[in-house]
Protein backbone atom coordinates (compact mmCIF):
# COMPACT_ATOMS: atom_id res chain seq x y z
CA UNK A 1 0.00 0.00 0.00
CA UNK A 2 1.50 3.42 -0.87
CA UNK A 3 1.84 5.56 2.09
CA UNK A 4 3.37 8.85 1.28
CA UNK A 5 4.87 11.78 4.30
CA UNK A 6 3.06 14.65 5.21
CA UNK A 7 5.20 17.05 3.47
CA UNK A 8 4.48 15.09 -0.07
CA UNK A 9 0.90 15.04 0.48
CA UNK A 10 1.05 18.42 1.09
CA UNK A 11 2.42 19.37 -1.93
CA UNK A 12 0.28 16.79 -4.30
CA UNK A 13 -2.93 18.76 -2.43
CA UNK A 14 -1.60 22.29 -3.21
CA UNK A 15 -1.33 23.04 0.86
CA UNK A 16 0.55 23.14 3.79
CA UNK A 17 2.20 20.86 5.39
CA UNK A 18 0.42 22.03 8.97
CA UNK A 19 -2.62 21.73 6.43
CA UNK A 20 -2.23 18.26 6.22
CA UNK A 21 -1.57 17.81 9.39
CA UNK A 22 -4.92 19.04 10.46
CA UNK A 23 -6.63 17.27 8.13
CA UNK A 24 -5.13 14.28 10.26
CA UNK A 25 -5.90 15.40 13.09
CA UNK A 26 -9.93 15.86 11.85
CA UNK A 27 -9.76 12.55 10.63
CA UNK A 28 -9.32 13.02 6.85
CA UNK A 29 -6.39 10.89 6.67
CA UNK A 30 -5.51 7.92 8.90
CA UNK A 31 -2.16 8.77 10.47
CA UNK A 32 0.44 5.83 9.83
CA UNK A 33 4.13 5.68 10.65
CA UNK A 34 6.86 4.85 8.03
CA UNK A 35 9.57 2.44 9.11
CA UNK A 36 11.68 5.83 10.09
CA UNK A 37 8.97 6.86 12.37
CA UNK A 38 7.67 9.80 9.77
CA UNK A 39 3.92 10.47 10.42
CA UNK A 40 2.71 9.55 6.77
CA UNK A 41 -0.85 9.19 5.28
CA UNK A 42 -2.38 6.57 2.94
CA UNK A 43 -2.11 7.43 -0.75
CA UNK A 44 -5.64 5.73 -1.18
CA UNK A 45 -6.99 8.33 1.50
CA UNK A 46 -5.30 11.01 -0.72
CA UNK A 47 -6.41 9.70 -4.08
CA UNK A 48 -10.02 9.62 -2.94
CA UNK A 49 -9.66 12.89 -0.80
CA UNK A 50 -8.32 14.57 -4.81
CA UNK A 51 -10.62 12.54 -6.48
CA UNK A 52 -13.60 14.34 -4.75
CA UNK A 53 -11.95 17.90 -4.48
CA UNK A 54 -10.63 17.72 -7.93
CA UNK A 55 -7.12 18.86 -6.79
CA UNK A 56 -4.13 19.89 -9.56
CA UNK A 57 -0.78 18.24 -8.83
CA UNK A 58 2.91 19.70 -9.66
CA UNK A 59 4.40 17.16 -11.70
CA UNK A 60 7.04 15.42 -9.55
CA UNK A 61 9.33 14.05 -12.55
CA UNK A 62 11.34 16.19 -12.65
CA UNK A 63 11.98 15.57 -16.36
CA UNK A 64 11.55 17.47 -19.90
CA UNK A 65 9.09 16.20 -22.39
CA UNK A 66 8.28 16.70 -25.87
CA UNK A 67 4.73 16.34 -24.91
CA UNK A 68 3.09 19.15 -24.08
CA UNK A 69 -0.01 17.60 -22.61
CA UNK A 70 0.81 16.22 -19.32
CA UNK A 71 -1.38 14.96 -16.74
CA UNK A 72 -0.31 15.22 -13.15
CA UNK A 73 -2.49 13.28 -11.10
CA UNK A 74 -2.92 10.12 -8.83
CA UNK A 75 -4.51 6.80 -9.64
CA UNK A 76 -7.71 6.43 -8.46
CA UNK A 77 -8.30 2.98 -10.46
CA UNK A 78 -6.45 0.43 -11.61
CA UNK A 79 -8.25 -3.13 -13.35
CA UNK A 80 -5.28 -5.92 -14.27
CA UNK A 81 -6.83 -8.71 -16.59
CA UNK A 82 -4.49 -11.02 -17.63
CA UNK A 83 -1.78 -9.17 -19.94
CA UNK A 84 -3.96 -6.17 -20.41
CA UNK A 85 -4.24 -3.30 -17.45
CA UNK A 86 -6.58 -0.65 -17.02
CA UNK A 87 -5.49 2.85 -15.59
CA UNK A 88 -7.40 5.84 -14.09
CA UNK A 89 -5.96 9.00 -13.12
CA UNK A 90 -7.37 12.08 -11.67
CA UNK A 91 -5.69 14.97 -12.55
CA UNK A 92 -7.62 18.01 -11.10
CA UNK A 93 -11.53 17.82 -12.58
CA UNK A 94 -9.64 16.01 -15.06
CA UNK A 95 -10.05 11.87 -15.77
CA UNK A 96 -7.37 10.09 -17.86
CA UNK A 97 -7.65 6.20 -18.26
CA UNK A 98 -5.24 4.40 -20.35
CA UNK A 99 -5.20 0.66 -21.39
CA UNK A 100 -1.80 -0.22 -21.13
CA UNK A 101 0.03 -4.00 -20.38
CA UNK A 102 -0.18 -5.49 -16.85
CA UNK A 103 3.66 -5.78 -17.42
CA UNK A 104 4.20 -2.31 -17.79
CA UNK A 105 1.35 -1.80 -14.29
CA UNK A 106 4.49 -4.21 -12.23
CA UNK A 107 7.10 -2.61 -14.02
CA UNK A 108 5.97 0.69 -12.62
CA UNK A 109 4.73 -0.28 -9.24
CA UNK A 110 1.13 1.39 -9.63
CA UNK A 111 -1.66 0.88 -7.19
CA UNK A 112 -4.28 2.97 -5.88
CA UNK A 113 -2.90 6.32 -4.30
CA UNK A 114 0.23 6.05 -6.55
CA UNK A 115 1.24 9.36 -7.91
CA UNK A 116 1.52 9.49 -11.64
CA UNK A 117 2.07 11.97 -14.70
CA UNK A 118 -0.31 10.72 -17.98
CA UNK A 119 1.42 11.73 -21.07
CA UNK A 120 -0.43 12.02 -23.82
CA UNK A 121 0.82 13.45 -27.48
CA UNK A 122 -1.56 12.85 -30.46
CA UNK A 123 -2.02 13.61 -33.78
CA UNK A 124 -5.15 14.17 -33.89
CA UNK A 125 -6.70 16.43 -30.94
CA UNK A 126 -10.44 17.07 -31.22
CA UNK A 127 -11.72 20.58 -30.32
CA UNK A 128 -15.68 21.18 -29.21
CA UNK A 129 -17.77 24.64 -28.65
CA UNK A 130 -20.39 24.92 -27.20
CA UNK A 131 -23.65 24.86 -30.00
CA UNK A 132 -25.72 27.89 -30.39
CA UNK A 133 -28.46 28.29 -28.54
CA UNK A 134 -31.84 27.21 -30.48
CA UNK A 135 -34.92 29.84 -30.56
CA UNK A 136 -38.09 28.06 -28.32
Amino acid sequence: MTKLRIRDAARYLGVSDDTVRRMVDAGTFTRGTDPAGRTVVDGRELAAHIRGTGGQLDDPSGTKSSARNRFVGIVTDLVVDGVMAQVELQSGPHRVVSLMSAEAVRDLGLEVGTVAVASVKATMVSVEVPAEPTDA
